[in-house]
């Protein structure tokens, strides 16, 4: 058994809309979260950079997942259900980002554990606005230790 060493805070987006990806990527840098930011189109993709196949080098663990539901090819709730049965992967620290508000989805990333859950777009300048607040805050968190 090897001592982990300490790395780089980074953050996996997993999300297929390129204006969303845009609109994470402005946040992060309007609050000088400048840390590296890996983007898979869809779960499958993310499984690949997690796990290393299919072509992929392998990521570091990121800090932080951020997760579209809505994707093609495995969409977000099938992959945190993936992470959450693999061993390796089961306590990464999830957000399950939507545009669905929907109950459903809510209960079924709730069981799934989710660390939080926010409907897009997001902003972290809308805290208080809504029933997102202790989800977005909790993100907003997370993300603040990684700050440079």
């Amino acid at each position: 058994m090897s001592l982990e060493t300490t790395t780089t805070p980074s953050i996996l987006l997993v999300e297929d809309d390129q204006m969303d990806v845009m609109n994470v990527q402005r946040e992060l840098r309007k609050h000088d979260i400048d840390v590296p930011l890996h983007l898979a189109r869809n779960g499958r993709e993310a499984l690949n950079l997690l796990r290393g196949e299919n072509g992929q080098d392998k990521i570091t663990k990121p800090n932080v997942v951020m997760l579209d539901i809505n994707m093609p090819r495995m969409n977000g709730l099938e992959l945190l259900e993936t992470l959450r049965s693999d061993p390796e992967f089961v306590g990464l620290n999830v957000f399950i980002m939507t545009t669905s508000d929907l109950e459903a989805d809510r209960l079924k990333a709730s069981e799934l554990a989710v660390s939080g859950y926010i409907v897009k777009p997001l902003s972290f300048d809308k805290f208080g606005e809504g029933a997102t607040t202790v989800d977005g805050f909790s993100l907003f968190l997370d993300l603040l230790q990684m700050k440079s």
